[in-house]
């Protein structure tokens, strides 16, 4: 007599969603095998043992002969696969963590757990880490790591930016909690304004200058000086305190023009001016004084 296979009947006896019970028959690196009957085996993933530790071996989790239960997730009889779960049996935190912590909430102390170097993870507690991205610490200042900000153990302030439950990523911000000081550069600075600051950084196209604090504008070499320079270190070095005329403002591509040899155009312009304008003043004194003079000598006459 020819037993039947056991495989064919195994998408009705373990239909998607059912809780089974089983015995951890062996551990791999990747999970754990589990008999659910005689001739058929599923695999819990290391994936689907925890909603929030990352399990690094089955062997954190389960024992080889130790009796379990899980969920099934998936079946596959043409290539004999069942899927199993560990943490479906289980409440999500996820679930959860959108009503504790909605878009916008602020997090008043949350730990950092680590720092790499695309930003930094932070403990909210649930068993749960949020992300602080490195383009979201702040609105201005540049960091090349975020470790000159912070380290581990450091408390940290910051708003729920999103959550991602089917991805499992919990993002936060701290520059959110501050205004973004380029929404109101057009009410500090203006076309035609001369400023001075600092030069920052030189490059092949052009200085930067700090203008305030996390706030740059560039001269692009063409705008260093009236004659031809091949590159704005052939005039320019790093801390030197130059005077500038802002020649654009561009606040949602965080650009500020600026050019020294129009500022001197416009000074001389000006100087121009007030030469001319000093050279009326002194015309009309004289003829003044010249009609005055007249008019005393006929009274004299």
């Amino acid at each position: 007599q020819i037993s039947a296979n056991p495989w064919d009947e195994a998408e009705y006896r373990f239909p998607v969603g059912m809780k089974v019970k089983g015995k951890v028959v062996s551990l791999k690196d990747y999970g754990a095998f589990v008999e659910l009957e005689d001739g058929i085996e599923g695999l819990i993933h290391v994936s689907e043992m925890s909603w929030t530790e990352r399990v690094k071996h089955p062997s954190k989790v389960l024992e080889v002969g130790a009796e379990v239960e899980c969920k099934v997730l998936e079946v596959d009889t043409k290539n004999k696969r069942i899927s199993l779960g560990l943490k479906q049996l289980q409440d999500n935190p996820w679930d959860a963590l959108e009503v504790k912590f909605p878009v916008g909430t602020i997090i008043e102390e949350a730990e950092v757990k680590s720092v790499t170097d695309f930003g930094v993870f932070v403990d909210i507690g649930m068993g749960i880490d949020g992300l602080i991205h490195v383009s979201d610490i702040a609105w201005t200042k540049k960091f090349n790591h975020p470790s000159e900000k912070y380290k581990k153990g450091d408390k940290v302030r910051a708003v729920v930016l999103g959550i991602d439950k089917a991805s499992e990523k919990f993002s936060l911000g701290v520059k959110q909690l501050e205004r973004d000081p380029w929404d109101s550069i057009k009410q500090r600075y203006r076309i035609g304004q001369s400023i001075e600051g600092n030069v920052t950084k030189l490059t092949d196209f052009g200085a930067f200058v700090e203008l305030e604090e996390g706030v740059e504008g560039l001269i692009y070499v063409s705008e260093i000086a009236d004659q031809r320079i091949e590159k704005p270190s052939d005039v320019l070095k790093v801390g030197d305190n130059v005077r500038t005329e802002i020649l654009s403002i561009e606040p949602k591509e965080r650009r500020i023009g600026l050019s020294i040899k129009q500022l001197n155009k416009t000074e001389e312009r000006q100087a121009f001016a007030t030469y001319a304008g000093d050279a009326n003043k002194k015309t009309s004194m004289g003829d003044l004084l010249g009609d005055k003079l007249k008019a005393a000598l006929k009274k004299e006459e």
